[in-house]
């Protein structure tokens, strides 16, 4: 709770996953993907009540292992490749409110994002309340600058973005910044409105490039583990 507005984290989590079997559940340095997530979660000093949706039932034990509710499996229409991440949250959202459980704002925690600490979560936090804003989401530097990318027309290059400006050097361009997946916020009253979670007057929360992993395919994987055994021995 922050400043007596009650937060909902949720953890997305379906069963399937056609790059990485179980992916979800898989062992990254010896702990369930999804539990960094719920962990990150548990260790906020301003989340109220954490819940992972899914369909799967040995998701939903591990998830429960660790410390989330699992009021109910997801049902299939929200299940599928073509489920959106906003039907997800939307239905937990009103699932939690015939239950008698009503918040204000949402956490939006996807789980291939392990590298997020809780003091992500909890900066992230911070930073709305204290702008007073509908939305936030989570941002990186691009690791790629778009003033040196180029498109190719009728064998011809073409700037993607335009740049004006003596010279290309790296360190004169601007910064550009892409969303890396860890964290979305948004008021349940926004979310209930627009059905969307980004819009013209959503904040950044900017974080390092190296916690920004977002686990797609094995070379991700094998990447954070690296990282979180650096870490680790760092201890």
């Amino acid at each position: 709770m922050y400043n007596s507005q009650k937060i909902l984290a949720i953890i997305p989590a379906r069963g399937g996953s056609k790059g990485i079997p179980h992916k979800n559940i898989m062992k990254i340095n010896n702990k369930p993907l999804i539990a960094y997530s719920i962990e990150a979660a548990k260790e906020s000093k301003f989340i109220d009540y954490i819940l992972v949706s899914t369909d799967n039932i040995e998701i939903k034990n591990v998830s429960l292992n660790y410390g989330a509710k699992v009021p109910f499996l997801r049902p299939e229409e929200i299940s599928n490749d073509t489920a959106k991440s906003i039907d997800v949250v939307l239905h937990a959202v009103e699932y939690l409110k015939n239950q008698g459980e009503e918040f204000h704002y949402v956490v939006l925690l996807q789980p291939t994002s392990p590298l997020r600490s809780f003091e992500d979560v909890d900066n992230a936090i911070e930073k709305l309340m204290g702008k007073e804003a509908e939305s936030l989401v989570s941002m990186c530097e691009a690791a790629e600058n778009p003033v040196l990318m180029r498109v190719i027309e009728d064998d011809k290059l073409k700037a993607f973005v335009e740049f004006k400006g003596d010279n290309l050097r790296r360190q004169d361009l601007p910064k550009f910044y892409i969303f890396n997946g860890a964290i979305y916020i948004n008021s349940i009253e926004m979310l209930l409105k627009e059905k969307i979670f980004v819009n013209e007057a959503t904040i950044p929360y900017v974080m390092d490039s190296k916690k920004s992993i977002d686990i797609d395919n094995m070379l991700d994987a094998k990447l954070t583990e690296l990282i979180l055994r650096e870490k680790s021995d760092d201890n």
